[in-house]
C-alpha cells in the first residue's frame, strides 16, 4: 500500500471514525483503524463491536492495499503535523510497519493485518428510507436527555424509534424515558419507513449520530433490520447494533385526563427555576410549584442552606394546589421548547404531569412529581 493524502482530508475523517475506538480494550485490533486504499480514495473504518463508522476520502493511491494501525496514535500524529501538509503512507509488509512521511517528519507505526478486522456492516437492511437531516436532528435533540443511564433497565438505555399516528397522520416517532420523565417527538413518516420494526437505538449511537449530523444538511439514508441500524451521512456510514429488548408500553404513562392547564413564559420560568434551585444542596432537589389562579410561586427549602421563592404571572384558572418537580428535569424540558409558551397539563400533586410546547404540537413531555 502506498498513497499520498492531504492532511485536512485525513484529519477530518479520523475525527469521525476514531470517536468509536475505545482507548482501553482487551482486543488489540479494536484499538486500530482499518485503512483501505483503493481506486482514488482511502477508506477508514473503526469499530467497538457495537458500532462501526466508515468514511472514504480522496487520496492519490499509487499502490492499493489495506492495513490497520493504532487509531488514536495516528490521529495524534496527523493533528500535530503542519496545516496543508501532504502525507505519504507506505506499508512495509515484511516488517509489518506503516511509514508516514510529511515534510521532514517521519513515523513508523506497528500494524495488524486487515484480514483480522471485524466487519459489523454485513447483512441486509429490511427497510431503507431517506429522512431530512433537520428531522433526524430534532428526533434526537428533543428526546435524548430522557434516556435512562440505569444499566439494569437496559431496554431504556436508548431512543425507541418506530412508526405511529398523530391526528390520523402516519409519523416516525422517537420516545425516550428513564421512568421519571418521558420525551416524545413526531415527524412526518418518510417514504419507505412504513412497516419498519420498532427499534431501540443505543445511547452511545444516538450521541454519535448527533455529532456526525451536526454539520449535515443533506438528507440522511437510514436502514433498519431486526438487529442493526445504519445511517449514511454523506461520505460517512455509521452501523450499530440495536438494544435487544422490548420497549415498555409508554402510552400507558401519558396522562389522558389532565384537565388543569397552566401556561407560563418559558424564558421566565427557566430563569426562575434556575435561580431558586441555587439554594438546593444538589441539583436534583425538588422545586415546589404553588399554583393559584394567575399566579405561580416557585420555592426551594434547604435545611442546611436556607430557602428561596420567586413569583411568576401565569395563565391558570383552576383550583389552587402545590406540586413538586426535580429542578434539573424541569430545566431539561424547558430547554427543548421552540416557542416561549410552556404549557403544563396537571391533574393532582401525585399524578404525572404533561408538558407541551405552546407553539408546537409534535412534541410532548411527561414528568413524574416529587414529594415536597
Amino acid at each position: 500500500m502506498r498513497l499520498v493524502i492531504e492532511r485536512s482530508e485525513l484529519m477530518r475523517a479520523l475525527g469521525h471514525v476514531t470517536s468509536v475506538v475505545e482507548r482501553r480494550t482487551t482486543i488489540p485490533i479494536l484499538s486500530n483503524v482499518l485503512l483501505r486504499a483503493v481506486g482514488s480514495s482511502l477508506e477508514l473504518k473503526a469499530t467497538d463491536l457495537e458500532r462501526e463508522v466508515v468514511e472514504a476520502v480522496s487520496a492519490d493511491v499509487q499502490q492499493p492495499g489495506a492495513i490497520t494501525v493504532p487509531a488514536h496514535m495516528l490521529n495524534d500524529i496527523v493533528r500535530k503535523l503542519p496545516e496543508g501538509a501532504e502525507i505519504e503512507m507506505v506499508r512495509d509488509a515484511e516488517r509489518e510497519r506503516l511509514t508516514i512521511r510529511a515534510g521532514q517528519a517521519r513515523f513508523a507505526l506497528q500494524t495488524i493485518v486487515a484480514d483480522d478486522f471485524p466487519d459489523l456492516a454485513a447483512g441486509e437492511m429490511g427497510h431503507t428510507f431517506e429522512i431530512p437531516a433537520a428531522d433526524l436532528k430534532s428526533l434526537i435533540e428533543k428526546t435524548r436527555f430522557a434516556i435512562s443511564t440505569e444499566e439494569t433497565r437496559y431496554y431504556l438505555n436508548g431512543i425507541y424509534l418506530h412508526t405511529a399516528e398523530r391526528s390520523g397522520q402516519p409519523t416516525l416517532r422517537a420516545v425516550a424515558t428513564d421512568g421519571h420523565r418521558l420525551a416524545q417527538l413526531d415527524v412526518d413518516l418518510p417514504e419507505g419507513a412504513q412497516g419498519m420494526p420498532g427499534v431501540i437505538v443505543p445511547r452511545k449511537t444516538v450521541h454519535e449520530i448527533h455529532r456526525l449530523i451536526e454539520a449535515s444538511s443533506a438528507p440522511i439514508t437510514v436502514g433498519v433490520s431486526a438487529a442493526k441500524v445504519r445511517f449514511v451521512i454523506g461520505p460517512i456510514t455509521l452501523t450499530s447494533k440495536l438494544i435487544d429488548g422490548s420497549f415498555p408500553d409508554y402510552q400507558r404513562v401519558i396522562p389522558q385526563s389532565n384537565d388543569k392547564s397552566m401556561k407560563v413564559s418559558n424564558s421566565q420560568f427557566m430563569s426562575a427555576v434556575d435561580r431558586v434551585s441555587t439554594i438546593a444542596s444538589e441539583r436534583g432537589r425538588a422545586v415546589k410549584l404553588a399554583i393559584a389562579p394567575d399566579k405561580l410561586v416557585l420555592s426551594v427549602t434547604n435545611p442546611d442552606g436556607g430557602s428561596a421563592t420567586e413569583e411568576l404571572a401565569v395563565d391558570y384558572a383552576a383550583n389552587s394546589f402545590e406540586i413538586g418537580f426535580n429542578a434539573r428535569y424541569l430545566l431539561d424540558i424547558s430547554g427543548q421548547l421552540e416557542s416561549d409558551t410552556l404549557q403544563f397539563l396537571l391533574a393532582d400533586p401525585g399524578s404525572p404531569t404533561m408538558v407541551k410546547d405552546g407553539g408546537e404540537d409534535r412534541a410532548l413531555y411527561v414528568l413524574m412529581p416529587m414529594r415536597v
